[in-house]
């Protein structure tokens, strides 16, 4: 508790609650106020991610104020990050996610949500962002967002939805699709805003008690075969598109690295994720 106590106060939170701005969104000089997505990685959204997986909640309230008027904005303005019509299954699995784990999941825009995701689960058990009959194993936001909810609270509806998620990732061993491996999702990252990688496909089924299904070998293998001497992991990169600046340039879109840590070298945050699942699949 007194861990949890201290988190807004010292380090990592501390520092990501400092750049919050009166008004309880964070951006920058500029910015239009009701923008909570904008610019990347620095708005509104991508701070809250950050601070729930710090551990914070609603109870503090920083967070209470920024995830209150980010889900009014989002879902006032046009509704399509939390289930609406013109909905990507990335964005409201997002989002579903941190108001779970921010402490937001009574809130019925998260439920109506939750019927959106379950709605657009593909026939073959996983999701995609854009349109397609077949899933992907880019969009693991929607999987992701089902498991924040807590094991009680999920209707037969969500444990079927994923049980079919977690089939469609172990079928494809976390890292293959069409039968070969994609270069960006073998590289560890951190913010994990909305890019997949093999250490968060192996952090998502571990937690879902699938640490011991056989077809997790080959990514816990390579993932042991990622540690350094002394024990620990290296961040590969922060933000995965940041490699390919050109892209986002032609898009127009403006985009600040929101990193806790540097690339190449030994990572906290990668290492204590990479040891919790070494432990769930029993491997440490």
């Amino acid at each position: 508790m007194a861990a949890r106590q201290a988190i807004p106060r010292t380090g990592w939170g501390a520092e990501l609650i400092a750049l919050q701005l009166p008004e309880g969104q964070w951006a920058t000089p500029g910015t239009l106020p009701r923008d909570m997505e904008g610019p990347k990685y620095i708005a509104t959204r991508y701070a809250l991610h950050v601070l729930a997986d710090l551990g914070l909640d609603r109870s503090d309230p920083h967070v209470r104020r920024g995830a209150g008027l980010y889900f009014d904005r989002v879902s006032g303005r046009r509704f399509n990050e939390m289930g609406g019509k013109d909905s990507e299954a990335c964005c409201t699995g997002g989002d579903v996610r941190i108001a779970m784990r921010l402490g937001f999941g009574d809130d019925p825009r998260v439920a109506r949500s939750v019927a959106w995701l379950l709605a657009t689960q593909k026939k073959d058990g996983g999701w995609h962002c854009w349109r397609s009959a077949t899933g992907t194993l880019d969009s693991w936001q929607p999987l992701a967002a089902l498991a924040a909810i807590p094991e009680g609270q999920r209707s037969p509806e969500v444990r079927r939805a994923i049980d079919r998620g977690v089939e469609f990732y172990l079928d494809r061993e976390l890292m293959y699709e069409h039968g070969e491996t994609y270069a960006p999702w073998l590289r560890l990252h951190y913010p994990v805003h909305y890019y997949y990688d093999v250490l968060v496909g192996l952090d998502l089924m571990t937690s879902l008690g699938r640490g011991g299904d056989p077809r997790l070998r080959k990514a816990l293998d390579w993932l042991e075969g990622r540690r350094n001497s002394d024990g620990t992991w290296n961040l590969d990169v922060v933000h995965p598109d940041l490699e390919d600046e050109p892209y986002l340039e032609a898009m127009g879109t403006p985009f600040y690295s929101l990193g806790l840590e540097f690339p190449g070298r030994p990572s906290r945050w990668i290492t204590v994720t990479a040891l919790k699942v070494l432990r769930r699949a029993r491997r440490v």
